[in-house]
């Protein structure tokens, strides 16, 4: 298919095709001339899958991590998982103190050498972030998010695909990257509910 036919398959503007191009979202098409290319099935998946990345608020720069793990994954399953993390997750600049984070990540069977440090870096930095504003997590409620963070996970990493490394490599970096917000918004439904039972229903 033509660039204009593939922007209507997917519903993507053919300037922001030629953009994803560029930057290396996409791959080239097959030349046909010095000016056109043909398009298949392989870049409408892969149009989708980087329009729904940086329309979920991923940036263009980790768009390209991930893409690049769909690409070249690591040959373990467990370094996939880091690699798209990794992805996902800002690099921090300079030293900084892990030890609360690594108190914290305990809980959740954490040992040294067990998680990307990029992860770690993440949980001290949201820790940090919560200090600055003088706010603590009440005794009650952490442990109740721990529990909840390993049920999820583990549910997670049990539905990951054994028929094949492709189908592998999808689940674990899309589902890494593009289940986050959902669970933001499903959280957020939840408290509204839970506050309603609490303090009564808003008026209708």
């Amino acid at each position: 298919m033509r660039i204009s036919e593939l922007a209507s398959a997917t519903g993507v503007a053919v300037p922001t095709i030629k953009y994803y191009l560029r930057e290396g979202l996409l791959p080239e098409g097959e030349r046909t001339s010095a000016t056109q290319a043909t398009y298949d099935d392989r870049h409408a998946q892969r149009l989708r899958v980087v329009r729904a990345l940086i329309g979920s608020g991923v940036s263009v720069a980790e768009t390209r991590k991930v893409i690049a793990a769909l690409d070249d994954p690591p040959a373990d399953a467990h370094d996939l998982l880091g690699a798209a993390h990794a992805a996902v997750t800002p690099v921090v600049e300079g030293e900084r103190d892990l030890t609360a984070a690594e108190e914290l990540v305990a809980h959740l069977g954490w040992r040294p050498g067990l998680c990307d440090e990029t992860v770690l870096h993440a949980v001290a930095t949201a820790l940090d972030a919560l200090t600055a504003v003088d706010f603590t997590v009440p005794d009650h409620v952490m442990p109740v998010y721990l529990s909840a963070m390993r049920d999820i996970a583990r549910a997670e990493i049990e539905g990951v695909p054994t028929d094949s490394v492709e189908s592998a490599v999808r689940y674990v970096v899309l589902g890494s990257v593009m289940v986050g917000p959902l669970l933001l918004a499903l959280r957020r439904v939840a408290e509204q509910v839970a506050s309603a039972e609490r303090f009564g229903e808003a008026p209708g």
